[in-house]
């Protein structure tokens, strides 16, 4: 059976934007986890736990948020995105001297993008992870600074944003543009269509 709209584990505007994109009709819904990597976690295995976490407890917590409000219990969608330098993950800077540290570091290099998504239904979970690789040109200490003071690179993965003012900085990308801002379409749709949500079938927007 077909659904109407899929529950969104996250508050990501940059998702939402995602979903938007394709067609596909949305709710919010919380799901607050422990986001720490676990000792000898792989970051392929650290974006797939916790997209899976996020898609359960997204789960658990909307079937709450369906009763209430006398809603379907829908699918609920899940992501977790990790920058990846020479097998280190690179969080969101903790201030400016941590973004403009990351930066240096990607400056001039090739670094990976791991996207994982989730997908939790009545029938279970299903999941993909989406690579890609992400080339960097020079970047000059000033221009970090400068970047930084913009605010943007202040809340993302690796201390910039693909669809922002970060793109000056790339140089070459392998892969999946929206996998790198934190949903890759390809593999969403994938899922949301064995799910029964079928994207382009109604570009609505949020629903409400």
């Amino acid at each position: 059976m077909s659904q109407d709209f899929v529950y969104l584990a996250s508050g990501s505007p940059r998702r939402r934007e995602l979903l938007q994109q394709i067609g596909v009709p949305f709710r919010v819904v919380g799901a607050a986890i422990d986001e720490a990597v676990l000792p000898d976690e792989t970051p392929l295995q650290y974006v797939a736990r916790l997209a899976a976490a996020k898609a359960e407890a997204g789960w658990e917590r909307s079937r709450d948020f369906a009763h209430a409000r006398d809603f379907a219990h829908a699918p609920v969608l899940a992501a977790d995105t990790a920058v990846v330098l020479d097998g280190k993950i690179l969080g969101k800077p903790a201030d400016g001297q941590d973004a403009e540290d990351m930066l240096r570091q990607l400056s001039g290099r090739t670094h990976e993008v791991f996207t994982a998504i989730a997908l939790r239904t009545a029938n279970g979970l299903q999941s993909r992870i989406s690579r890609s690789e992400v080339t960097f040109r020079s970047i000059a200490a000033a221009e970090a600074r400068g970047y930084w003071e913009t605010g943007e690179p202040s809340d993302k993965a690796g201390a910039y944003a693909i669809q922002g003012l970060g793109a000056m900085f790339i140089a070459d990308l392998r892969g999946s543009y929206s996998g790198v801002m934190g949903l890759p379409l390809f593999e969403t749709a994938e899922l949301l269509v064995g799910a029964g949500i079928v994207p382009l079938g109604a570009n609505r927007g949020p629903a409400r």
